[in-house]
């Protein structure tokens, strides 16, 4: 968790620019979660301190390449009475990788509902990463070894571990049990974009249940195309989090899911939606 915050806390050029550092951990790609809590960090840079994030829409359009830093360019397309709009371009070696527009809002009294929290078994009575690894990982695929045994700031905590060893064709939808690892400081902002971070984590894998397979396939190309988040409640990142998520369609190699995050207390603290490159891969 330190090696994220210092990872989202970004180096500002000049106004409205601003770079950012990838952690160096053998990945090939930055994470799409770092890309995207990023550039909010960056936006949110640019906007009054009592204007929060409610909603983001962002386009991944190049892989990001690790070894180098990330530039990131805001835009401050309208700063009104109520709501401020801004949009974000991420730079590597001179070209867009990037781009997310970002809307924030003074806190208002307003009509509330939600949908319910789903009834699933707490994160307690699962399985930690450390039994998971003991249990499963020995006779597991290099690649499913290889996740789970590297380090993250997010444990993860699957109600089920189906999917990871079935070649079945099961329903496309998973509740996964998400939590720091470490301290998250009491300041919106940066929960948000911790927030952020996460909800690129087992999205995409959702859509590929209903075919038997997993990112972890080597014969698939998969990767996130865009990523929408719509931040409901603030919530501090001192405890578990529910997220259940479902694919309600896969075509055109394309997979779509949406997911839900819920607080221990089944309060509706994020929606996320996000399409996905899931195609097999061509060999000659």
């Amino acid at each position: 968790m330190d090696v994220l915050l210092e990872t989202l806390d970004l180096e500002k050029l000049e106004e409205n620019l601003f770079r950012g550092r990838s952690p160096q951990v053998g990945w090939q790609r930055v994470f799409g979660g770092q890309v995207i809590g990023q550039a909010l960090v960056a936006a949110q840079r640019t906007v009054d301190a009592g204007r929060y994030v409610h909603s983001l829409h962002a386009y991944f359009m190049r892989p990001g390449d690790p070894a180098v830093p990330i530039i990131y360019e805001v835009d401050r397309i309208r700063d009104g009475a109520s709501f401020a709009t801004r949009r974000v371009v991420a730079i590597q070696h001179g070209k867009a990788i990037f781009s997310m527009s970002a809307s924030f809002q003074f806190d208002e009294e307003g009509f509330e509902h939600q949908f319910p929290m789903p009834k699933v078994p707490a994160p307690e009575q699962l399985l930690g990463e450390k039994e998971i690894a003991e249990r499963f990982l020995a006779g597991a695929p290099e690649a499913i070894r290889r996740y789970w045994e590297r380090p993250r700031p997010i444990e993860i905590r699957p109600v089920s571990l189906t999917h990871y060893f079935s070649r079945d064709k099961l329903e496309p939808t998973q509740d996964v049990w998400v939590k720091a690892v470490g301290k998250v400081p009491e300041e919106r902002h940066l929960q948000a974009a911790v927030l952020a971070y996460l909800s690129d984590m087992t999205l995409l894998d959702t859509s590929l249940y209903a075919h038997g397979t997993s990112v972890f396939d080597r014969t698939l190309q998969v990767a996130s195309l865009d990523h929408a988040m719509w931040f409901h409640r603030p919530s501090a990142m001192d405890d578990w989090l529910l997220y259940t998520q479902d694919s309600p369609s896969a075509h055109g190699a394309r997979g779509m899911t949406r997911g839900s995050l819920f607080d221990r207390q089944g309060r509706l603290i994020a929606s996320v939606a996000q399409e996905g490159l899931i195609r097999k891969k061509a060999y000659d």
